[in-house]
């Protein structure tokens, strides 16, 4: 049976219930306090009226029960064609949602419910299911732009590795050691962004072990393993804050810190950069924050950092050109982490980022 049939049978049988329940009532409370048979009698004389009648239990049953049959009989009928009209009212907003349903399905994320009508729970199941459909359409346009950046920065390699070769193999002159140092370098910016997609994936569907992590020994290894290039390239490393911990993963929330510091190393002044790295614990969140000195950045290019393949300036270095993946990796497991990322534009320049991650005693 529908559902529309199974409330219909059941409004029915709520008023057919309460039929029979009134005339119980009727019966216990009223009609069996009369007595059956005659009350009285006297003889006829002449000039005398006769007896009045007064009904016993008999003569009220007689006159009682097929009104009430047929009161029933009316009650049963109005039930179901009531509660027919009254289920398809109540059904019409489900309707709705499932047509929206079946529209997802085939891959059309566009539509919306847009429920009018009181907030009842329909209509909050409604709104929540047009929350869900924004949600899930902006992570599928993100994965499908992803997906074309990845297969492109993937392809660029593989196609100067391609070139490469071709030349080498019509000029039997060439430098053979100049070939395999282009070859090192090409095939080693593959393996970082394969391992960097590798780490974006695994944060987005995040799978991995969560334990109590001291956020501020991991900020501590990561300045320590970054170091030697802060000093290579002259820029100072500030660090501050105070321990708190928080749940999650070590390896993933290293990997936070060390892009945020890496990316605020090589995306500094040429002379006299700075790095702070602070770390500010509240009574239920963590907030790991690393500001750096360096270019203007505009307010429209700063909102497209967080997005994979984006990078702050044009610059190429040529240690470490990057795979513009290092701020949508922090993105990703920030998230996955149940916490915030805030990018902002410094005044003086540069950027300062801010990871809020809730706190655990």
């Amino acid at each position: 049976m529908s559902v529309r049939l199974k409330l219909t049978l059941s409004y029915a049988a709520v008023i057919v219930v309460t039929g029979i329940l009134l005339l119980a009532v009727v019966w216990v409370f009223l009609l069996r306090y009369v007595p059956d048979g005659v009350w009285m009698e006297w003889p006829q004389q002449p000039g005398r009226p006769s007896a009045p009648f007064v009904p016993n239990r008999s003569d009220l049953e007689r006159a009682f029960i097929p009104r009430a049959a047929t009161m029933m009989g009316f009650l049963l009928v109005f039930g179901l064609v009531g509660g027919w009209i009254l289920a398809g009212r109540m059904l019409a907003p489900l309707r709705k949602i499932t047509e929206a349903t079946r529209t997802a399905a085939t891959g059309s994320l566009s539509h919306r419910i847009e429920l009018d009508g009181p907030g009842d729970e329909l209509r909050e199941l409604a709104d929540g299911f047009d929350d869900m459909l924004e949600k899930v359409e902006s992570q599928v346009a993100e994965q499908q732009r992803f997906a074309a950046n990845a297969s492109h920065e993937l392809r660029t390699p593989l196609a100067i590795t391609q070139t490469l070769l071709d030349v080498a193999g019509k000029d039997p002159n060439r430098d053979v050691d100049e070939l395999i140092g282009r070859l090192r370098q090409i095939n080693a910016r593959a393996i970082d962004l394969t391992e960097a997609l590798l780490v974006l994936s695994r944060a987005d569907q995040r799978s991995f072990a969560r334990e109590p992590v001291d956020l501020s020994l991991v900020a501590e290894e990561a300045v320590e393993t970054l170091l030697p290039l802060a000093e290579q390239r002259g820029v100072r490393i500030e660090t501050s804050g105070e321990q708190a911990s928080v749940n999650g993963s070590p390896a993933l929330l290293l990997q936070v810190a060390t892009n945020l510091i890496h990316n605020a190393i090589v995306h500094n002044l040429p002379e006299d950069g700075s790095v702070s790295v602070t770390i500010v614990a509240t009574e239920k969140s963590v907030v790991l924050t690393v500001a750096n000195t360096g270019e203007q950045l505009s307010r429209e290019l700063v909102a497209t950092l967080t997005e994979p393949f984006q990078r702050g300036t044009q610059r190429i270095h040529v240690d470490h050109a990057g795979v513009g993946l290092g701020l949508a990796i922090v993105k990703s497991i920030t998230r996955a982490h149940d916490g915030n990322l805030a990018v902002l534009a410094r005044p003086g320049g540069g950027l300062r980022v801010s990871v809020e991650l809730p706190r655990i005693a």
